[in-house]
């Protein structure tokens, strides 16, 4: 009961707190891209504990550093109008550092394939797809793409644990990687990302303009991207034998477990934007 409490402070005074920090919009958001970085950074904290449990990965303030430089440059290419691809150019930077130091560095290599590649996606994961937020922030009514954007992860999070807690005892375990998932979880994760897609169509036409389809579509890749993504963490943890990424959040465990549905989310919502709404914006 103590953990379903702390869920539910975490809804009510959480997300409102991070929706208010999307709507002051100064220079290009910068309260948010501050949050962005520091999330990117936390959160690559955690994966480096849980990826070195397992194996071997290059210096941690390397890592880290190098993670953290690529939503930094995101947000510099942003507030300067430089194109928002260059982040692109970024990571690969990032990734090609990281190899060479590998091969400048070490002296045995009987490991170097866990190190590069635990490394380097431990920048694209928490680095670079986090970006796809940040990216967001160039368009005009970036205010009201963002909040939609996590409006519709939080409420399709929400429904889906609400359901699995109501409708989901005898309808578990058929995901290996997360026996605890319900199958009412998964469908209440669909309702609520479907209508709350819905209610910014609805409530400014204007900007989401056009058939209810494009509501539902992103409405169903949204949940999609967000369960695969919650189910992709869970595999980490699993692989390494913890429960949660870390304990900074009540209720829900560490940063990972918390940006999860929104790492996988952001560059599909991205994409939908571009191609959906991108000549309204």
């Amino acid at each position: 009961m103590n953990k379903v409490l702390q869920r539910l402070l975490v809804f009510f005074i959480g997300i409102p707190v991070v929706l208010a920090i999307v709507y002051i919009d100064v220079q290009k958001h910068l309260p948010l891209n501050l949050l962005i970085m520091a999330v990117s950074l936390l959160g690559a904290d955690e994966l480096y504990r849980i990826f070195s449990s397992k194996s071997e990965l290059e210096p941690k303030p390397f890592v880290l550093f190098l993670t953290a430089i690529v939503p930094v440059s995101t947000y510099v290419f942003v507030i300067t109008g430089q194109p928002v691809y260059y982040t692109d150019y970024t990571f690969l930077l990032s990734a090609m550092l990281i190899m060479g130091f590998e091969v400048i560095s070490r002296k045995v290599f009987e490991q170097s394939i866990q190190r590069i590649s635990s490394s380097v996606f431990i920048v694209f994961y928490c680095g670079y797809l986090l970006t796809y937020l940040t990216k967001l922030t160039q368009f005009h009514n970036s205010v009201f793409f963002v909040c939609s954007f996590l409006f519709t992860v939080f409420i399709c999070d929400s429904f889906a644990w609400f359901f699995g807690v109501l409708f989901g005892k005898n309808n578990k375990g058929f995901i290996k990687v997360s026996p605890n998932k319900s199958l009412a979880g998964f469908i209440g994760g669909y309702f609520g990302a479907i209508l709350s897609s819905l209610v910014p169509q609805l409530i400014r036409s204007d900007i989401f303009y056009g058939d209810l389809w494009k509501g539902c579509l992103i409405g169903v890749l949204i949940a999609t991207s967000g369960i695969i993504g919650d189910l992709v963490e869970s595999a980490f943890k699993r692989s390494a034998g913890c429960k949660d990424s870390g304990k900074i959040i009540p209720g829900r465990g560490g940063v990972l477990d918390s940006i999860d549905s929104i790492v996988f989310s952001a560059p599909v919502y991205y994409c939908l934007v571009f191609f959906l709404y991108l000549p309204a914006a």
